[in-house]
């Protein structure tokens, strides 16, 4: 589903940069055009927006003059309510389920297209269930694993090929923006599936950022550690609130608009030799 924001004057008439399900890259002399990404008025892709970190990304990007596709899997109310927000206008809303490979595509497909085309994809998206293994049976095991890996690191893999060949195709410089966390270098005892699901996000854009180079492509990702959402709100309050605040030495959690603003900066022209870093966002709540 493609909605758009009810705001005129937004879509460009430009190449969308849809490619077909099946293609090989185009060679490297499909580079660019000398110069660099624009810094504003581009086409970016969010997964999961339909709020806290996904939500306060849109706005980092819409703030600065970007298009936003507010990407959601079922909270659709909330992603709407992301969506009438934002300042300025070309916004889209588009909906689907990540966990289908077929869905990827058709959301990523219709980004390009209610954009004009994907500059910039931020793999937001993710699930973080808990499944510690002295707890958990085999099958809970076994399914929570396969939901983790299908969401939080196929559908990251598969979004980056859709935006990077349109990218290519379109002759245009790009970036991508993984989420990763903390918990990739430290540990989830908890959630061990989402600690391996972000480290194995790390090592994608890692080898993306060296694939991706010659085509004017700059991917790069961001760890962070606790901040605050709607979701783990009820984990900040009382003695157990307390505990995660001491994980860091300033004595508080971030704020998702923290996060957001490393995201965007990461997306900018400025941003390319950072292309293949890993950036820490954790307060010095974990040193490595």
């Amino acid at each position: 589903m493609n909605l758009p924001a009810g705001k005129p004057g937004g879509k460009p008439e430009e190449p969308t940069g849809r490619l077909p399900a099946t293609g090989e890259l185009p060679a490297p002399d499909r580079l660019p055009a000398t110069g660099q990404l624009p810094a504003t008025g581009r086409g970016v892709l969010v997964s999961g927006a339909s709020r806290g970190l996904g939500r306060a990304v849109c706005h980092a990007f819409a703030a600065q003059g970007d298009r936003v596709a507010v990407h959601y899997g079922s909270r659709s109310d909330d992603a709407r309510r992301t969506l009438e927000s934002l300042p300025g206008t070309g916004h889209v809303l588009i909906g689907g389920d990540l966990s289908d490979p077929a869905e990827v595509a058709r959301v990523a497909d219709e980004a390009a297209e209610g954009l004009g085309g994907i500059d910039v994809l931020v793999n937001n998206a993710a699930v973080n269930a808990a499944h510690p293994l002295p707890t958990t049976g085999y099958e809970e095991w076994t399914a929570a694993w396969q939901h983790h890996l299908s969401v939080n690191l196929m559908a990251t893999a598969l979004l980056s090929h859709r935006a990077a060949h349109g990218m290519i195709t379109r002759a245009v410089f790009g970036r991508i923006v993984n989420i990763g966390s903390r918990g990739a270098f430290r540990g989830e005892p908890d959630h061990p599936a989402y600690g391996a699901t972000k480290a194995a996000v790390h090592a994608l854009g890692q080898s993306l950022a060296v694939s991706l180079a010659p085509y004017g492509i700059g991917v790069a990702s961001v760890a962070p550690g606790f901040f605050e959402t709607e979701r783990v709100a009820s984990r900040l309050s009382g003695e157990e609130g307390e505990k995660i605040r001491t994980q860091s030495p300033f004595g508080r959690v971030a704020s998702a608009d923290e996060v957001a603003e490393a995201v965007r900066w990461l997306a900018s022209p400025g941003a390319e030799w950072s292309s293949g870093a890993v950036l820490d966002l954790n307060g010095a709540s974990y040193l490595r």
